[in-house]
This record gives structure tokens, sequence and C-alpha cells, in this order.
């Protein structure tokens, strides 16, 4: 196959993965979303509960990464999941505590470093800009680490391996 064809091929097939781990993404912006907004409006309103958004937040994105978890295992990077599962949860979850940390992070600035109180400061820094961060993230270490084709013990090498 021509250099220019494999490099063609390369790029579909990230994009292709990018749209798909995008899909998944959706789902648990949903999933995140709702349950902050839910969350922050009503257990952990700030005006009872100080700390109320950051203890929100960190209820709703724990349940996406769950969401996420298994949408990414078993459709974005299914074909290179490794046959050690709970090698690589701990793997996926590591990852997605570092990226639930960065959204943790700018919810935290915006709201006392800089005062942005407000329902939809909240929503801005932390399902906007803070999930961006985030997301950007986790996807180049699911990619390169986690789900990594190149990694000894995927699923599908192991099959190819015993054929």
């Amino acid at each position: 196959m021509p250099r220019t064809q494999r490099r063609s091929a390369r790029l579909l097939a990230f994009v292709h993965q990018l749209g798909k781990f995008g899909a998944v993404g959706l789902v648990g912006f949903v999933v995140d979303f709702t349950v902050f907004n839910l969350l922050r409006t009503t257990v952990f309103d700030p005006a009872v509960v100080e700390s109320g958004p950051i203890y929100a937040k960190v209820v709703s994105t724990t349940l996406a990464i769950i969401v996420n978890w298994i949408g990414n295992r078993f459709w974005t990077f299914g074909a290179n999941r490794q046959s050690r599962t709970l090698r690589e949860a701990a793997e996926f979850f590591a990852v997605s505590l570092v990226g639930m940390a960065i959204g943790l992070a700018c919810l935290w600035v915006s709201r006392y470093g800089l005062g942005y109180t407000s329902l939809l400061a909240d929503n801005i820094s932390s399902n906007v800009i803070g999930l961006g961060l985030g997301s950007a993230f986790r996807f180049v270490l699911y990619r390169h680490w986690v789900f990594s084709p190149r990694r000894a013990g995927t699923a599908d090498s192991e099959r190819a391996l015993a054929a």
C-alpha cells in the first residue's frame, strides 16, 4: 500500500476512534451534567453545604466515569482491550481520576479563587472548561496507555497468538 494511502487509512481510523470517544463522552456528559445540576440545586446546594458544588461534581463525575468505562472498553477501544480486565480498569480509573481532578481544579479556581459562584459559572468552569481539558488528557492516555494496541496482553493479540 502506498505511503499516502497508509496515512489516509491511519487518519481515518483515528477520526473514527475520536468520533466514538466523543459519542461515549457525550453520554457521560449527559450523566455528569444532569447529576451535577440536580445535586448542586438540591442536596449539595451551596447555601446549605458550603463546598456543595465540589461534592456534587465528585459524585456526578464518578457516575460518568463508570458509564464511560463501559462505552470506551467495549466500543471505542474494544479491539484493543486487555485480557487483564482488573489491571485495565485500574489504569482507566487512575486516568479518569486525574481527568476529574482537572475539572475539579477548574471549578475550585472559578468558585473560590475568582469568586464566580453562580450556577452558570459552576457549569462553565466544570462542564465546559474542565471537561474539555480533562477529556483531551483522558483521550491521549486511554489511546496510548490504557488501550494501546502496542501493549502486550491485549485480548486480540493473545487470541492471535493462540491461533
